[in-house]
């Protein structure tokens, strides 16, 4: 069961940045416009956080193996679709169908997490898994991607779900069994609509803001997107079956996991697709050879969690939430500092390893914070609204790093004011990690093993 879930999460999130590093051969394969490059990466992250909340709902709605089985197969569809498109436009839409489909599996998969492993070791372990491949996921994305785009082609960095999810179909029909769909509560269709209109169009807003912050079209896609998430907030603590009861997110040690995962996602989403065009088009990588360089921060997440894992229960995960942000904030400001003529070596290397030690300590206890203590008819919501934080943070983090980038580039089309502009979002991304340590330290308690014990009493009991 665990090897099933960690797969689906490795697909749903590798999905965030496998094209990132194919990007510049898609752009000139089907003429997209720069504005159209940043789309093909929010619009997976955006449809994927802003529908996340109606999918948890929907998991419970349709029983948990109908909702898992309709995600993976309407994901691969859409990836098929991706793969065969003919212009810019075309992709996007399919980028935003993948989203659309992973925002129904990726909570599916971590209810069947939760009620599984209910408590103790074997829970630890189990989270640190999928957290792990959460973190690992977006470098693995970039990984495969460089592969499939320089000896394929860069569509197969959308066609390879098929295969994998064939695979996931095949096991997931053995091994999951059928749970009744609860059909009492209604879906609250409205307050779906509100989340996800405010956040495209704040989205939206942040995107056009490179070309001109003072625009109408740019200050009214702000404000308007801010009233609607703000209305959606009101709406919910009003409504008798809300889309978000409040109280998961009130919550002192959840709400401070979903906080801490929204910057992560800004960081590894969001920023890490300005190291990809640092190592193709200012270091001249070929797209494995990129994928390939990026390969020390993988490694190092996995064995710092993999490490880490065997003292999680012992110490509890403040220490890793503060520690982590610090060492990946350190390695983006070594990062920060690249210029035109720096090598691999000396100007990214090093900062790939902070990032990579520090994120690995920040995914190894996330997931486990963030689903502690919620009862068994939020299970779905927190664990969509896990998944979204780090998504909804990775589309709202690449609009405002898109904007930090061309503001620091200016009018200039040289490859220096290039690299000051990638450089100035790695000073950004190294900021925000240590608003996320800073918050740690400040809101999670000391580690207290009866308190946790006590909060997983009410998780669902295994085999439910």
């Amino acid at each position: 069961m665990l090897a099933i879930v960690a797969l689906v999460q490795l697909v749903v999130v590798l999905d965030g940045t496998i094209v990132t590093i194919a990007l510049p051969q898609a752009q000139t394969d089907l003429g997209l416009s720069d504005g159209e490059r940043s789309w093909v990466v929010t619009a997976y992250a955006l449809a994927f956080g802003g529908l996340l909340l109606l999918g948890g709902r929907l998991v419970n709605y349709l029983g948990l193996k109908k909702a898992f089985m309709i995600g993976i197969v309407g994901f691969a569809i859409a990836s098929g679709f991706g793969g065969v498109v003919q212009n810019g436009t075309e992709l996007i839409i399919a980028r935003g169908l993948q989203g659309v489909f992973a925002a129904l599996l990726a909570p599916a998969a971590l209810a069947i997490l939760t009620i599984t492993f209910t408590s103790g070791r074997e829970r630890n372990i189990a989270f640190a898994v999928f957290g792990t491949v959460a973190g690992v996921g977006a470098a693995v994305g970039l990984l495969l991607g460089g592969l499939l785009t320089e000896y394929a082609t860069w569509r197969w960095c959308l066609l390879i779900n098929v295969p994998i999810a064939v695979v996931i179909v095949v096991a997931g029909s053995t091994s999951l069994r059928h749970s009744p769909p609860d059909r009492e509560n209604p879906i609250d269709g409205w307050g779906a609509l509100l989340v996800v209109l405010g956040l495209g169009a704040v989205v939206f807003g942040l995107t056009e803001a490179e070309k001109s912050w003072t625009s109408p079209q740019v200050i009214v896609s702000l404000v308007l997107g801010v009233l609607l998430v703000a209305a959606f907030v009101v709406t919910q603590a009003r409504r008798a079956h809300p889309l978000l009861p409040l109280r998961v997110v009130t919550h002192r040690v959840r709400g401070t996991a979903f906080a801490i995962q929204a910057i992560a996602g800004a960081v590894m989403i969001g920023s890490m697709l300005y190291l990809t065009l640092h190592l193709q088009i200012v270091l001249g990588m070929k797209p494995f050879e990129a994928g390939l360089a990026t390969l020390p921060q993988t490694v190092l997440i996995m064995v710092v969690a993999g490490v880490g894992s065997r003292y999680l229960e012992a110490i509890g995960p403040k220490p890793f939430l503060v520690l982590g942000p610090v060492l990946t904030a350190a390695g983006l400001l070594w990062l920060s500092f690249i210029t035109a003529g720096g090598s691999y070596a000396t100007h990214v290397l090093p900062g790939l390893a902070l990032t990579g030690i520090g994120m690995g300590m920040v995914f190894l206890p996330l997931q486990n914070v963030a689903l502690r203590g919620v009862s068994p008819q939020d299970a779905g919501v927190a664990g969509a609204l896990s998944t979204a934080s780090m998504q909804i943070g990775g589309s709202v983090g690449l609009a405002v790093w898109t904007t930090v980038a061309a503001g620091a580039t200016g009018s200039a089309m040289t490859i220096d004011a290039m690299v000051d502009g990638y450089g100035a979002v790695f000073l950004g991304s190294a900021l925000l990690m240590l608003v996320g340590g800073i918050v740690a330290l400040l809101a999670l308690p000391q580690h207290d093993r009866a308190a946790v014990a006590a909060e997983e009493k009410v998780m669902v009991p295994t085999g439910h």
